[in-house]
């Protein structure tokens, strides 16, 4: 599992959830792991979940990998440039980017569950310019600037963490929007990096267990869910493979990968495959 020694990735929004799952993954496969988030003193982030990103990188350190933490908000250019001025000046390169950070989620915690919503026409319209400005445009940051450090070595791999919400009309109209929008910006930047042999894709995870997730377990079906860890087998399983950019600008779901590259979920299981049709 130590085959990406020597590789530098960076993890955005890993204070909990995929993030997390996905920068203990590629730390276990030997990757220099640097990971971002808001949240750096327990039980100060917006949503009200658990987890900070010193959290994350105490777990890593512990399992024996490396991590190092850096606070950021994803909205602030000016923090995002930072991130990578820093993963510079100690390396001169990157290796491997995953795109998680996310906004728009609060719903779930402050009150305006979607539930409670007849339609977009009565929805925040701050939900929509959350989920765009942390979460699309912030994806486009920082793949401005990891693409700028990967076309030196004509090589990398820029992941994007994405949900089937955009191939639906049932998702709300914001999620499924800016979801669908973050779809057609990796497919862009594919295009457009593929001749600097660097790999752009999207990773559709299906029902992850996320702390947000497992805080709503009354209402879901957990019974064909996966792990944060099981995301981040599927980016290590990618980062590995020597013709990842044979997959570049495509839409990849973790449960598929796992039957191509013959992965396991953390408890052994192995989540089916889901249809967004």
């Amino acid at each position: 599992m130590d085959n990406l020694i020597g590789k530098i990735a960076l993890v955005t929004g890993a204070s909990r959830g995929c993030g997390k799952g996905i920068a203990k993954s590629l730390a276990e496969a030997g990757a220099m792991v640097y990971i971002t988030g808001r949240t750096i003193s327990e039980g100060t982030s917006d949503s009200g979940l658990p987890g900070t990103i010193y959290q994350t990188a105490r777990e890593i350190h512990d399992s024996g990998g490396k991590c190092i933490a850096l606070q950021c908000d994803h909205r602030d250019d000016d923090q995002v440039q930072g991130v990578f001025r820093t993963i510079h000046q100690r390396h001169q390169n990157i290796d491997i980017l995953v795109n998680n950070a996310w906004g728009g989620y609060q719903h779930f915690t402050d009150g305006t569950e979607f539930w409670n919503e007849t339609g977009f026409w009565d929805t925040p319209t701050a939900r929509w310019d959350s989920m765009f400005q942390s979460g699309v445009r912030a994806h486009y940051v920082a793949s401005c600037l990891a693409a700028s450090a990967m076309l030196k070595k004509k090589c990398g791999l820029i992941v994007n963490i994405s949900f089937y919400a955009a191939e639906r009309n049932d998702q709300g109209v914001a999620y499924s929007a800016s979801k669908a929008a973050s779809d057609r910006m990796s497919s862009s930047m594919a295009f457009e990096l593929r001749e600097h042999g660097v790999t752009v894709l999207t990773i559709y995870p299906g029902l992850v267990r996320t702390e947000s997730v497992l805080a709503g377990t009354d209402f879901l079906d957990l019974s064909n869910s996966e792990s944060p860890e099981f995301v981040g087998r599927a980016v290590v399983a990618l980062s590995r493979d020597k013709l990842v950019h044979q997959k570049s600008g495509r839409i990849l779901t973790t449960a598929e990968l796992a039957l191509e590259y013959d992965f396991t979920d953390s408890d052994g299981s192995c989540p089916a495959p889901f249809s967004f049709q």
